[in-house]
């Protein structure tokens, strides 16, 4: 018989809160960055391959310090160092605007990246922790309220965008983003991490028909196939997971450039194009739960990657700023569950080095993304280097359609 859980205490309420402010400020920051691109590659002059690196800089930074920002939640604790990182994120955002040239861009983007995958590390390993706590599956509420945090921040920024110049947008993030730190941040420095869930599973050696253990040689064999082939598994999930984080990438620094210099939609309207795939991302997460429990892992990873290669086919071919934001809207209802899919279960083969394999592989993906669309963009067109995007979509649902069986056992 199941038991129902224990209702969670006022604390534990409350520091759900809390870090769901944290997710959604992150989302909102990043976005408002995101939607003013255009106007700071044409403050900087950079090309569409200069402007690529530039914006490594943001993914670089954000690699270079996750391992570290692990070491500082074991030493400080998650919940100071979410708090730190949001200050330096809300700082870091102001600064891209001051720039006048691309390698000036690149620098303070390593700095934002940085502070972008610091505060990722943090809030994502303080919301593992309260999962546990609660012993209730509400990781994608915290990244719904990500991709509505970047809906809003999107919106925010095509509202704004022909009113205001790129300074004083981003410098109003940041007087948002340290106001809701203040408020957000001393709820969360009050309450204390909650300890993990202890853990009961017990491994026993697999006993022979006779009832005795097996033989050392022969459960070492067994071992090594099992870790093999567990790791090769990891090493597939990982790879979807960089598909969705290219797709994920690339569209955050490249659709408001798409729609407004091939499409010649206004500065406006160019920022929505985002608005309205953080708005399907939040969409599809938000009915994530219902979807997998419907379909299975491997037919949402499927359909997930088959629907978001037709939307970003149409995205970057579409003729008109409105049917290329209908494609926007299909490529973000395809990804939302992609990339959490891959990593759970990813951690479900190999615990937690899985989850870190998977989630570095995502990351590269990122990396990836913004210099490789620069790069095809300078040497074809932007549209058709979008579709790269739309390939490896597909390349995703083949992978998980190929390896079912194998995932299955």
């Amino acid at each position: 018989m199941r038991t129902r859980p224990a209702a969670p205490d006022n604390s534990l309420t409350r520091l759900r809160i809390a870090l769901t402010v944290f997710f959604a400020l992150d989302g909102f920051v990043f976005a408002g960055w995101v939607v003013r691109i255009p106007a700071i590659k044409e403050q900087t002059g950079a090309s569409a391959s200069a402007l690529g690196l530039a914006l490594l800089g943001v993914s670089a930074g954000a690699v270079i310090t996750m391992m570290l920002t692990g070491r500082l939640c074991r030493r400080y604790g998650t919940h100071r160092v979410t708090v730190v990182c949001a200050v330096l994120l809300s700082l870091s955002v102001a600064l891209p605007p001051l720039t006048h040239s691309a390698p000036a861009l690149g620098a303070v983007l390593l700095v934002f990246g940085a502070a972008y995958g610091s505060i990722n590390v943090a809030f994502n390993s303080a919301a593992v922790d309260l999962v546990g706590a609660l012993r209730r599956p509400i990781m994608p509420s915290f990244h719904a309220a990500f991709s509505l945090g970047g809906m809003l921040g999107a919106g925010l920024g095509g509202l704004v965008a022909g009113a205001l110049s790129p300074t004083r947008h981003l410098l109003g993030l940041t007087v948002i983003g340290l106001l809701v730190t203040a408020v957000a941040g001393r709820t969360l420095l009050r309450i204390q991490p909650p300890a993990p869930a202890p853990d009961t599973t017990e491994q026993k050696a697999a006993p022979h028909p006779s009832g005795s253990p097996a033989p050392a040689s022969s459960r070492d064999r067994d071992r090594t196939h099992t870790h093999t082939r567990t790791r090769g598994l990891v090493i597939t999930f990982g790879l979807i997971a960089l598909c969705t984080a290219y797709g994920e990438g690339a569209l955050a620094d490249w659709s408001a450039l798409h729609l407004e210099h091939d499409l010649d939609a206004t500065a406006g309207v160019a920022a929505v194009g985002y608005s309205c795939f953080a708005l399907a991302m939040t969409i599809g997460r938000l009915t994530g739960t219902r979807l997998l429990e419907r379909l299975g892992q491997t037919r949402t990873l499927v359909g997930g990657g088959t629907t978001a290669a037709l939307g970003m086919l149409l995205g970057a071919l579409a003729p008109s700023v409105w049917a290329a934001l209908l494609g926007f809207m299909i490529t973000g209802l395809g990804l939302a569950n992609l990339f959490p899919v891959a990593v759970e279960r990813a951690g479900r083969l190999a615990g937690p080095d899985g989850v870190a394999v998977a989630s570095t592989l995502g990351y590269g993906g990122m990396l990836l993304g913004p210099p490789a669309i620069g790069f095809m963009a300078d040497w074809f067109s932007l549209p058709a280097a979008l579709t790269s995007v739309a390939a490896l979509a597909a390349t995703a649902a083949v992978i998980a359609a190929v390896t079912r069986r194998a995932a299955a056992a």
